[in-house]
């Protein structure tokens, strides 16, 4: 099973990280020469595959927690939670995706969360990359305002610049899969440490 973690490591260091020397602007406003774009894993059906076997039968397991749903705020969550969701059916498990709104829908409902969130006592909070923490905090906020549980998330990759200290500080242990420094370390994995083969069959 650590050939999956690698097979991922991997495919985020060809695909989704990015150096520059001139620095990219975060989303979160900040300035670095590092950038990743889980997108380019998320919205890959090979590369969400292997994320989503990966954290349901590895990374999950491995905190032993309980939870009804998973979601976060949209869109970085959205792929992440659906194909979870999916995995979990496959095994006769039902566990909810969530979808938090970056803003409650002015027409209809006014919903700022959807799904059965009526079914729903805890929740997952997921994100793909934490920076800050500001928009995974956002999603904590809302699901604890309609009396969902929330005490731990999952992400991809921690950039290891507070946003897992501000959630801890706010009741929420990030769970990471990777973390930045574990791309730039001098031992860090290569291509050619590894027979493994990232492309499509």
């Amino acid at each position: 099973m650590k050939d999956q973690k690698d097979r991922l490591f991997l495919l985020i260091k060809n695909y989704a990280y990015k150096y520059s020397i001139e620095k990219f602007t975060l989303a979160s406003g900040r300035k670095s020469h590092h950038y990743f774009n889980c997108k380019e894993i998320l919205l890959y059906p090979e590369r969400l595959s292997l994320l989503s076997e990966y954290l349901i039968n590895i990374h999950i397991p491995s905190l032993n927690l309980n939870f009804e749903a998973v979601g976060g705020l949209t869109m970085g969550a959205d792929p992440i939670s659906y194909a979870l969701s999916l995995e979990y059916y496959r095994t006769g498990k039902i566990v909810y995706p969530l979808i938090v709104r970056k803003e409650s829908k002015q027409h209809g409902t006014k919903k700022e969360i959807e799904g059965p969130i009526q079914n729903v006592k805890t929740c997952l909070v997921i994100d793909d990359v934490i920076t800050t923490g500001g928009s995974t905090l956002k999603a904590v906020y809302a699901l604890r305002k309609v009396g969902i549980q929330v005490e731990h998330g999952i992400c991809i990759l921690d950039r290891e610049e507070g946003g897992f200290e501000k959630l801890l500080s706010e009741g929420v242990t990030m769970h990471p899969i990777f973390k930045k420094s574990d791309f730039i370390a001098p031992n860090a994995l290569r291509d050619e440490d590894l027979s493994i083969d990232i492309s499509y069959k």
